[in-house]
Parts: structure tokens; sequence; C-alpha cells
């Protein structure tokens, strides 16, 4: 049970690889050919000069030929993304443009920068009734065991009460991203889950939103209730820091991508350190804009998919009316199993018939491609949080956690951000429930049980589902998603 405290938002083309014999010229016109780049490189290598430095993603037919062409245009390699065939590489504007006339490079990203969209909740999506009236597969509460998540944000504290049990982290996994340093091998570092990530960062997103997936199931002294989706969870945190950028957080998906099946090593058993099943994105780029299939953030997410991992989006913080589309780009991936989130406000009545948050992102009313796919509560959410951190600072409503020395250890919130981490902490739910549902099983038990409340834009036949450019097809009901999963629905 998590409470909702009525308040303002606080929360914040391709280059084909010629094959000819040795000596045979390459014509011209052909030599100038270029590999396509994305619209924010494209504006930059338009305006910029030579010299100006600047961190790309360089795809390529396989990650030898995009290493390669790193070299030879003189960047230098920071790190690669093996299964995806790219190299993310720094350098200056002028061997960028050297690189687009590399043979083999496919397509060539910038280093975008990327913003955090910042009862608690399962009252309204009723992951809290599914914990007490439901079982998993293995006979215990629905509550997210035999799962981990993972949290891509600012980091988190671990030592935070939220995530403790039986005196012991339930981060079974915290991790760095540090690509503007990194090797060539990897720049996801591993780190004590002892170390509070978060407050290195100065962040605190991280640790509020990675309460509303998987924190703990407590009683305030005041007597409010507080706790995730999935207390039973195990967490998998990657910091990627207060400020975020494309390569960090698209390593952070490419180590999932590689270990999660075994995120604590082969030799720990899933009993303690269970797969990853779902990551949780509250972040992306502001003001939303056009999906880009071409991206390495969409090939790390179908991948995932493809294995069985489904990775769910924050939808944005842009409002909008309809008339353009503000959605998160990668949400808008219409593959099965990658879901984005709009955010919903009871407003503080507790009901499940109340609003869609107004500074929640619309896609373009005319195309369903780009509207969000369900709603989760998302304003006014009270999770773990720190007072000396800045996200934190600004709830302004701060309680004390269950200990003693617990003061102002939480707070509220609002934005996307918090809606993501309610379905995250959901899809482990659905897991637990059936440990054999695929991602796209999954998306469609959220989408065909979801509960159509009358807020804003009308519902449309969208594909198999009605749903709104505003709210996608409506608030999440666990319970009856659950049941769908496990009645073959």
């Amino acid at each position: 049970m998590q409470r909702r405290i009525p308040g303002r938002p606080r929360s914040l083309a391709i280059a084909a690889a010629l094959v000819l014999p040795l000596l045979v010229p390459v014509p011209a016109a052909l030599a100038d050919e270029q590999a396509p780049v994305s619209a924010s490189l494209a504006g930059l290598l338009a305006t910029v000069a030579d010299a100006v430095p600047m961190t790309t993603l360089v795809h390529a037919t396989d990650v030898a030929t995009a290493e390669h062409a790193v070299r030879q245009a003189g960047l230098a390699e920071i790190t690669r993304f093996t299964r995806i065939g790219v190299v993310a590489a720094g350098g200056t504007a002028g061997q960028v443009r050297a690189l687009r006339r590399q043979p083999g490079v496919t397509y060539v990203e910038h280093d975008d920068p990327l913003v955090a969209f910042g009862d608690t909740g399962t009252t309204a999506t009723r992951s809290a009734e599914a914990r007490t009236t439901l079982t998993g597969a293995d006979g215990a509460a629905l509550d997210g065991s035999g799962v981990s998540v993972a949290i891509i944000d600012t980091g988190v504290d671990p030592t935070h009460p939220a995530f403790r049990s039986g005196g012991t982290t339930r981060v079974v996994r915290n991790l760095k991203s540090a690509c503007t340093s990194g090797t060539a091998a990897s720049c996801i570092l591993d780190v004590p889950t002892t170390l509070d990530t978060d407050t290195t960062s100065l962040g605190g997103h991280g640790t509020h939103v990675t309460g509303i997936a998987a924190g703990a199931a407590l009683t305030l002294p005041d007597g409010t209730r507080v706790g995730g989706s999935a207390p039973g969870a195990k967490i998998v945190a990657i910091s990627t820091g207060l400020g975020i950028l494309l390569l960090g957080t698209d390593a952070a998906l490419n180590w999932v991508l590689e270990n999660h099946d075994a995120p604590c090593g082969a030799g720990v058993p899933a009993s303690v350190c269970p797969p990853i099943k779902v990551i949780n994105n509250s972040y992306g780029p502001s003001g939303g804009g056009a999906f880009d299939p071409n991206s390495a953030t969409v090939q790390l997410q179908r991948a995932l998919a493809a294995e069985g991992v489904v990775t769910v989006w924050a939808n944005g913080n842009d409002g909008g009316d309809g008339s353009k589309n503000l959605s998160n780009p990668p949400g808008q991936d219409p593959t099965p199993g990658i879901i984005s989130v709009a955010s919903y406000n009871d407003q503080g009545t507790g009901t499940r018939d109340g609003a869609v948050s107004a500074y929640s992102s619309r896609g373009l009313a005319s195309d369903p491609a780009t509207w969000p796919d369900v709603s989760a509560p998302g304003e006014n959410i009270l999770s773990s949080c720190r007072p000396y951190l800045i996200v934190c600072a600004q709830g302004l409503q701060p309680e004390n956690g269950p200990g003693l020395l617990d003061v102002g250890t939480y707070n509220v919130i609002s934005g996307t951000s918090m809606a993501a981490p309610q379905i995250t902490g959901i899809v482990a739910q659905l897991f637990q429930a059936d440990p054999s549902a695929t991602p796209a099983r999954i998306e469609s038990a959220l989408k065909a049980t979801a509960h159509r409340y009358s807020d804003g834009a009308a519902y449309q036949q969208a594909g198999p589902y009605p749903s709104s450019y505003d709210k996608g097809t409506g608030l999440v009901d666990t319970v009856a998603a659950a049941r769908y999963l496990t009645s073959g629905g």
C-alpha cells in the first residue's frame, strides 16, 4: 500500500562495403557516399568546425568493421557493443566526417544528453491487492520474488531501509556507467553493494525510482504505508550519474543484454541472484521526438525482448495536446515487450478514475504509433529518498522512515519517472505469476486488462486494443493482468 499526497509535480545511407578485385579503383561517386547519421548529429555536422570534439556511436556490419573504421578515421574507441556491431568513439567533427566514408559504416549517432523524468500508486494499479490475494507459480505471495529488476538511473542507496531485508540489501549488483573514461572492453564498473551511488552522483532520482519499483512494504511512524510494486524482487542498479548521456545508458542496456541470465555471475545461484526480467528507464530527450529504428538503443532493446527481457520507458514530462508527438522516442518502439508509460493522477482520492497528469507527454493524435502504451500513478508519489540529495530536496514533503535515525528518508516527487517503475515492479509480479511468459505476452496482459479511466482523450481502436494519445490503453490492473496470464487469456 502506498500513499498519494496532493501537491504540484516536482520531478523533474548506408555506405555498402565494396567487395572488389585488387587494384580496381572505386568510382568517385561511390567514394563520396556517406553513412547516414542521427538527426542531432546531422545538425551538429552542418554547423560546427572540424576541430570541435564530440562522442559518437558508430554502427557497422559487425563490431570488427566498426572498430577498423574508427581507427582509420583517427577516433579513439571508448567501448563497444559487440552483439549489435557498435563502437563508441571520441574525436573531432572532422574525424567524424571522415568516418562516414569508411567502408562498412552503416549509421552514426551523437552521444546526446538526456534528462530524468521525474498510497504511491499500488492501490490504483491493484499491485498491493495482488500481493495479498494471489500467489506466483512458486506458491509464494505475488511480490516479484524470483525476479531481478534492473534500474538504469542516477544510482541507488543500497543502505536505505526500503532495500533492506533480513539485515542485508536486496541490491544484488551495484554498477556504474563510466563511459567517458571507460576501456574498449567495458565501461560498466562493478562497485560494492554497500556503496551509495546516488549520493556520489549527487542524484536522488534513482533511489526514489527504485523504491517505487521494488521498495519494501513498510509502515512509517505516522502510520503511512509505503512500498514498491515488487518488494520481493532483487535489484540490479546501474548508475549513469546525474548527467545522463546516451552512451552511458546504452552501455547499461548492453550490460543487461550480456548478463541478464546470471547478473551476479555464473557461480551465483538464481535463488540468490535471479535473472533480470525487466529494465526501468525513467529518462529520455527533453521534448520527445521521432522514433529512430536505427539507433543503438532500439537495437539493444529489441535484442533484449528476443531474449525474454521487458524494457519499460517513462513517456516524458512535456505535456501537449495531441497536435504533435512529444513521446519519448525509444518507448515508441512497436516491438512487443517494450512498454511506454503515461502518468495517472488519482487526485489524492485513492480511486481508479482520476485524471491523466497534465505534464504527461502526449503522442500525435493522428498517429497511434506515437501513443503511450499504458498508464500508472506518477503524480505526488511518496518513495525512498535522502533529504540531502538534490532531487529529493525538491519534494518539500519529507517523511521519516521506520528507524529512529531515518529522518526525512521518504519524500514526494512527481513525473512519468515515477509512473514507469510502477509498471517495472508489476512486470516482475507477472513474471512470478507465469515464469514462462514472453515479453509480448506480458504486454498483452497489461493492455488487454487495463482499466479504461475516462479522463482525457477518447479511446480509439489502435491495433487489438482501444487506446488514446494521452493515456494509452488505460490504468494497469495487476490482479486482472495476472489472472489473464495464468488462465491463458
